[in-house]
């Protein structure tokens, strides 16, 4: 995956609250299409395994020097260009936010509706949100109360290493345009119809897929999607970055993670994203089609 070096890049759609300490309130509402890619299933695997701390920092690849973190207050200053992204990890983040933006901007300016821009979050060990108190444990996650995307970057290290994801910028792009997925579920209504109850067909599974799926539709789109300056910031996403993030859909699973981080055994009962082969399929699905309208995972009577 590699960014347009000449794209120019906007960091007002992240807030970086790295290092900003404080209690974390009460904690954050599970449930409800209200955390993202993992956050419910990770919830899950630390009150089996008893807690694990993911609050290591990130891993940037700024040019001011491999394995430093870019501060808060230099974001807007170090990630300026597609350039920046190529060689920057925090860079790369913004410019994938950027790009899953601008195309849900224009999808939605098709569709006649105007798309309300969500800011994302950087944050590490704790934060507030208008959902509660969280903390990196808790994994990405979007919140419908303040309609914010929330992130500890560190935890894309933890795939790799807990979950045994193969990692790379495309598979972490799926991770962020899933919550992204959330937000745009939240804006035409469709987060209402995930209800409480859990279940291989339960609103909450259809949710996470169909957020899944819309996350393989950005992708689908993302070396066409112009930004502001009227190029495209992504120009190249290779069969390898797919793979990748196939990859990363097969690992986050709730029988993937049920059998191989929690009790070892899968109970269907408590599913509430989808087994691994269901979240491939709906990512596929967005990706091969790029056609929103093929997301429709409450209307579907097999699920995969």
């Amino acid at each position: 995956m590699r960014f347009d070096d000449g794209a120019q890049l906007d960091t007002s759609e992240v807030t970086d609250l790295r290092g900003g300490g404080g209690g974390i309130g009460p904690r954050v509402a599970l449930g409800g299409g209200g955390l993202g890619v993992v956050g419910v299933l990770i919830y899950f695997v630390l009150s089996q395994l008893g807690g694990v701390s993911t609050t290591g920092g990130d891993v940037s690849l700024s040019r001011i020097g491999p394995g430093q973190q870019v501060s808060g207050s230099t974001l807007a200053q170090e990630c300026r260009t597609g350039a920046d992204a190529n060689r920057n990890h925090d860079c790369a983040t913004v410019a994938i936010i950027n790009s899953i933006q601008d195309y849900w901007t224009d999808q939605f300016a098709r569709s006649g509706r105007t798309y309300r821009k969500a800011t994302t979050n950087f944050f590490n060990g704790s934060v507030r949100t208008g959902c509660g108190g969280a903390t990196s444990d808790t994994g990405p996650f979007y919140c419908p109360a303040d309609s914010e995307v929330y992130i500890d970057l560190s935890f894309f290290q933890e795939l790799q290493t807990r979950f045994g994801a193969e990692g790379g910028p495309f598979a972490e792009a799926y991770v962020l345009a899933h919550e992204y997925g959330h937000h745009v579920q939240n804006l035409l209504g469709t987060s209402r119809r995930a209800g409480s109850a859990t279940g291989p067909a339960s609103g909450s599974v259809r949710l996470e897929l169909q957020a899944d799926c819309y996350a393989g539709v950005w992708g689908n789109h993302a070396t066409t999607t112009p930004s502001s300056s009227g190029r495209p910031l992504i120009t190249q996403v290779t069969q390898d970055d797919v793979k990748n993030a196939l990859d990363t859909a097969s690992r986050i699973g709730d029988d993937y993670i049920q059998r191989n981080l929690g009790s070892g055994r899968v109970d269907t009962s408590q599913f509430t994203h989808g087994t691994s082969a269901q979240r491939e399929k709906w990512f596929n699905t967005g990706f091969t089609t790029g056609d929103p309208a093929r997301c429709d995972t409450f209307g579907a009577r097999d699920l995969g």
